[in-house]
């Protein structure tokens, strides 16, 4: 046994004993560090963001590149009538996937921060409700915020636009995508689209992911019908496109929820393709930088990216006329209404050309099918209709029901083993009256 003057001798440092010994030197350095720096700032008066923790689950086979999956429903883009889509697919029971190229779901609401939704009234009452309705209805509530009058009619049709909270919004989407058994992947985009004897094999790539889905109904909610325009359909497309919205805010805080935001017209802002998209993003940008250098204001919050107005639409087995839109004609396959004035943006502004009172436009199912296809439905903005038709239909209000129309349609046409237009318009209308949707020409 040593002895106790030989138990006080230096120890030999090894080099384990070394880097032990210097980890702790550099900690117990780098947390008085902290310490000061933090007890500096706070008597500098700067305020302290605090830290809390949450763990992410772990994800099945992430290593695993490839990956499959056998579902009955495929929505592309999860936009303004994507999400709705989706949702409405889980809840009447189809094994679902969405798939969106960006890292939230809402698009224009969200990622394009047109937070001010509508419309969902006309001529003193609601005329869309529904799945869209019902998540602009909790964001509203969990946000303490207000809803306009829709017992009223107003003088300008803005003013019955919902106040939304982005922020909210998207984490309720995805909320309630979960809660309907719909799996979400962020960051995907399919290189390719084949059609199968029950169906369709699409494979899609994100970064470090390749994954090939087969499904029975495919709805495109792309925007510019993104995968119609994959598998060689016909798309309709003005030379000229109406300009995009770049959202900003100078020299004031934002508030989500509570006030519309700077908005910067982006002309020839073109989303065809990812090159397109970016020159529209960077012109933006770079006109926002160009402001806060003139001004010399405080850049209090800025979007993500561009919101586009105007792409392709597809060529569907029947065209929505501005004379239809505007007289409010009833189609006999009517699926959702539409409100808004014919809102055509140009080089020199916008000047809404109001509806008749009383005049409220429908949207027919065969506006979302393209033409002499099969398994296959879109929604949103891209519905088959003339330009100045479409100034009014791809606001968010008719996309959302558009979404919910095309969702129902998908998920009766999966299970009875037929395609969305052959599936009995009473079924389909009954499954949307039963999820909350108002149907045109029904009491």
């Amino acid at each position: 046994m040593p002895s106790k003057s030989n138990l006080l001798l230096p120890q030999p440092i090894t080099a384990e004993r070394y880097n032990s010994m210097t980890n702790t030197q550099h900690d117990n350095g780098r947390r008085n560090f902290l310490q000061k720096s933090v007890l500096g700032t706070a008597a500098a008066g700067l305020a302290i963001a605090s830290t809390t923790h949450t763990t992410a689950q772990t994800v099945q086979d992430a290593s695993e590149p490839e990956i499959m999956n056998e579902i009955d429903v495929l929505v592309i883009g999860g936009g303004t009538a994507g999400h709705v889509a989706a949702i409405q697919a889980g809840r009447a029971g189809a094994k679902t996937l969405i798939v969106e190229r960006n890292s939230q779901l809402g698009g224009t609401t969200t990622t394009g921060g047109v937070s001010f939704p509508g419309l969902f009234d006309a001529w003193g009452k609601q005329i869309i409700a529904g799945i869209g309705w019902e998540l602009v209805k909790e964001s509203v509530e969990l946000d303490n915020g207000k809803f306009p009058n829709f017992a009223k009619v107003p003088q300008r049709h803005w003013q019955n636009q919902v106040f939304t909270n982005q922020f909210l919004y998207a984490i309720l989407a995805e909320e309630k995508c979960a809660q309907a058994g719909v799996e979400i992947a962020f960051y995907e985009f399919p290189q390719t689209v084949e059609q199968t004897s029950d169906g369709w094999q699409v494979d899609c790539v994100g970064f470090g992911t390749r994954r090939r889905v087969r499904c029975k109904q495919i709805i495109d909610c792309t925007g510019g019908a993104e995968v119609v325009g994959m598998l060689g359909m016909p798309r309709l497309r003005e030379e000229e496109r109406q300009p995009g919205s770049f959202l900003f805010m100078l020299g004031k805080e934002h508030q989500p929820g509570r006030n519309q935001i700077h908005r910067l017209y982006v002309h020839g802002a073109d989303s065809t393709n990812s090159r397109t998209a970016t020159e529209a993003n960077l012109t933006g940008r770079k006109s926002v930088l160009a402001r806060v250098r003139k001004e010399k204001k405080r850049l209090m919050h800025m979007q993500p990216e561009t919101g586009f107005r105007e792409s392709y639409r597809i060529e569907g087995e029947t065209l929505i006329t501005v004379n239809d839109y505007t007289s409010g004609r009833l189609f006999e396959d009517a699926i959702s209404y539409a409100f808004y004035p014919v809102d055509l943006h140009t080089k020199t502004g916008v000047r809404p050309k109001p509806l008749k009172p009383g005049k409220v436009p429908t949207i027919p199912l065969r506006a979302l099918i393209p033409k002499s296809s099969k398994n296959i439905i879109v929604a949103g903005r891209c519905v088959s209709s003339d330009r100045l038709a479409n100034s009014g239909l791809r606001v968010q209000a008719s996309c959302m029901g558009m979404g919910q129309a095309a969702g129902a349609a998908a998920t009766l046409a999966a299970k009875m083993g037929t395609t969305p237009l052959e599936v009995p318009l009473t079924k389909i209308h009954a499954l949307l009256r039963e999820h909350g949707q108002i149907i045109p020409g029904k009491a």
